[in-house]
């Protein structure tokens, strides 16, 4: 692979990850929750997700959802009830308790960050129809798939780093519990919103 060809990726891969979508919209809505401590996990979730849809993509999924309508919005609405869920939790949360559980909730973020990545049909279909693009068959192919994956990981990784960096600054910033309850109805607004986003999207 020329180094045209992995800058043209890594500005196609940056343009992606950088846009909004039920990821980031979690990424944001979560650290809004429980701060700064969220990063790591979310980093580490997203990205478990990111390589389980390229796995399931290069294992065929990708094809099978690109042409059943009906996997594809079972999937759909699996990952657009899923955000929903964590949107009606996130209000429901109290601001008292976000301090306190931020760090024993580690775990549980990190798993949603991972589901909602993963059960992104779009994501799948994407990778499947994506890397072709960049790969030059008269190059052995294991190697330029390995040096995608790894690129588009890295690119993710600061994506989700900066979304969450910025919105978990902005939350320790405000100490006022009233104001604290507010941003944990912003988080859960954001998080349903991002599940009706999906449950509206088209292959």
């Amino acid at each position: 692979m020329n180094i045209e060809t992995w800058l043209s990726f890594a500005l196609a891969a940056m343009v992606l990850c950088f846009s909004p979508g039920p990821t980031l919209l979690l990424v944001m809505g979560q650290s809004l929750t429980y701060g700064k401590r969220s990063v790591v996990p979310l980093i580490l979730g997203v990205l478990s997700g990111d390589i389980i849809a390229m796995s399931l993509s290069v294992l065929g999924l990708g094809a099978i959802l690109a042409v059943s309508a009906t996997l594809f919005t079972l999937f759909k609405f699996l990952g657009a009830a899923y955000l929903c869920y964590l949107g009606i939790k996130a209000w429901r949360s109290k601001a008292a308790k976000a301090e306190e559980t931020a760090q024993v909730a580690s775990g549980a973020i990190f798993k949603e960050a991972l589901l909602v990545t993963a059960l992104n049909p779009k994501g799948i279909v994407f990778f499947m129809a994506f890397f072709p693009l960049f790969i030059d068959t008269a190059l052995p192919y294991l190697p330029q798939v390995l040096t995608l994956a790894v690129t588009f990981l890295l690119v993710s990784a600061l994506s989700v780093s900066f979304y969450s960096l910025f919105a978990g600054q902005l939350r320790q910033k405000i100490r006022s519990p009233k104001l604290q309850s507010g941003f944990n109805k912003l988080s859960g607004t954001m998080l349903i919103g991002a599940g009706a986003l999906t449950a509206t999207m088209q292959k």
